[in-house]
């Protein structure tokens, strides 16, 4: 299998720094619950985190659709929920990326029944030509092709995720 580039790890890393400066912006002063998607967002989630100058907790949820392989299931699975109260507080939900939309559309609908003051999502991904809910996403790292994608986090049946790059692999 040959690995490629599709987003280099500078452009990640810049990309994440702007996000984290509109974080910073539209929540200052306030504290700001941030919620990451396992396992997918760990390395987005953590450098987002490292560049947000705000009083944050951190937690993890686990919802999963595609078991091993390349195509969603189409269900979504919560298998590990997060451990705290979110009522009354401003969430922010970390993806690593937005593809058919059917996960983040379940995990929105689960927090959003908790009632959140704010609950907003960010996504180092989208893939808008996969989408069949719509999402909206508050912070887009990026918008790329239809092409499996691996590496920053990602993975394909748990390999690729330590990659410092976001690519995919060349059949």
């Amino acid at each position: 299998m040959n690995k490629k580039v599709l987003i280099d790890e500078k452009t990640l890393d810049e990309r994440v720094s702007e996000l984290a400066e509109e974080i910073n912006r539209d929540f200052a002063g306030e504290k700001l619950i941030v919620v990451g998607v396992l396992k997918g967002a760990f390395m987005f989630m953590s450098d987002l985190l490292k560049k947000i100058n705000l009083d944050t907790e951190v937690y993890f949820l686990k919802a999963e659709s595609y078991g091993r392989g390349t195509e969603t299931s189409g269900t979504v699975k919560i298998t590990k929920d997060i451990e705290a109260d979110i009522a009354g507080e401003n969430v922010l939900l970390v993806e690593d990326i937005i593809d058919s939309g059917f996960t983040m559309r379940e995990v929105i609908g689960l927090l959003g029944q908790r009632n959140p003051k704010t609950l907003k999502l960010a996504s180092c991904l989208s893939k808008p030509s996969r989408r069949e809910c719509e999402i909206d996403i508050d912070y887009l790292g990026f918008e790329i092709p239809d092409e499996f994608v691996i590496g920053y986090g990602l993975d394909y049946a748990e390999k690729y995720r330590n990659l410092p790059y976001i690519g995919y692999i060349e059949q």
